[in-house]
């Protein structure tokens, strides 16, 4: 892949031989895509450029399955110094009472260090389960966003109980995907996109201290909005909402935004991922690079011997964003889960 006229470049494969390859300007008429596209041309350093290779350093993102069971994400450090997103997949994570599965997807981006996103990684699926088996009924019944409210005021619970988090935060995007139903609950600035039909369908609304009933909010609470690097909670935070971050409540909260999405026959994947990839990347061009990979037609990552064909193609088009969000000049720590929702 070939990014020109960057700050900062980044190594890739052959097979990455310049943008159109990578996004994919063939074919249709959508003039605003292949003007996109047209800006977003890579070139690529020497594979000796070792100090890139240290700042561009890949994670492993914990969690209770293998690799081979759930390819499809991926995690860089970035640019930053420090790790400070966590991802989470628990596949079947709860079962209803016809035996139907729903598994869990979730993001998180910590700010301030990187142990309340990590209790998240561990914690919140549990406690969204714990409050699905203590509803009565069929799960498919359940009041989805009461039972999201409640899960995320008590992971904000058990996080601001731990002095050890000081004044640490994260964000949140979780989705609960069944056969039936897509439920995203959201709090901060992550987000989480669902291909429809060949269009880009958002799911989750960014929580920033500007969109103008959070602010609304933050004043009414008495507290203030300040232009400092950017437009901040107080001048210190630049989401309007989190889980954590004590210091700041009643202007940050955790309270969720929740979507209840019926699945359609057009439904083809999900992409859920911290700011560090929406920052440089649209959600069109997002939705557009991932059917490439799943498609077959960009290739990056290497095939491992423990991942089938579709496995494979998963973990590509989260690797592949990841590698364009660093090629376009993202800043910030990168995490991405892609949800083939076909099969």
């Amino acid at each position: 892949m070939m990014i020109n006229n960057m700050d900062h470049a980044i190594p890739s494969s052959p097979a990455f031989n310049n943008c159109r390859q990578t996004a994919g300007c063939s074919g249709g008429s959508d003039v605003a895509r292949r003007a996109e596209l047209r800006r977003s041309k890579v070139s690529v350093p020497s594979q000796g450029d070792e100090s890139l290779f240290k700042r561009k350093r890949f994670e492993v993102c914990d969690s209770e399955n293998t690799d081979s069971e759930f390819p499809q994400r991926s995690c860089v450090i970035g640019r930053r110094r420090e790790m400070e997103d966590a991802v989470s997949v628990v596949l079947g994570f709860i079962n209803d009472n016809d035996s139907r599965k729903f598994d869990f997807y979730g993001v998180y981006d910590g700010h301030g260090g990187s142990r309340v996103a990590n209790g998240c990684r561990e914690r919140l699926h549990k406690v969204l389960a714990a409050e699905m088996a203590a509803g009565s009924g069929r799960v498919a019944e359940l009041d989805w966003e009461k039972l999201m409210v409640e899960s995320f005021e008590k992971m904000d619970e058990e996080v601001n109980e731990s002095e050890l988090v000081g004044s640490m935060g994260s964000t949140a995007t979780v989705a609960v995907v069944g056969e039936e139903v897509i439920v995203v609950a959201n709090c901060g600035d992550s987000r989480a996109v669902l291909s429809r039909g060949g269009a880009a369908l958002p799911l989750s609304n960014d929580h920033k201290p500007d969109r103008p009933d959070e602010l609304e909010k933050i004043e009414r609470s008495g507290g203030r909005v300040v232009n400092w690097n950017g437009q901040r909670v107080m001048g210190v935070l630049a989401t309007s909402r989190s889980i954590g971050d004590r210091q700041l409540n009643p202007y940050v909260i955790a309270k969720p935004e929740v979507t209840v999405t019926k699945r359609e026959d057009g439904d083809e994947f999900m992409i859920l991922a911290s700011d560090g990839l929406w920052d440089v990347i649209s959600n069109d061009l997002a939705c557009h690079v991932v059917r490439k990979c799943i498609d077959g037609r960009i290739t990056y990552r290497r095939r491992s011997q423990q991942l089938n064909d579709n496995q494979y193609r998963l973990a590509n088009a989260a690797t592949v964003l990841t590698e364009l969000a660093m090629a376009r000049g993202s800043k910030d720590n990168i995490s991405v889960i892609v949800v083939n929702l076909k099969d």
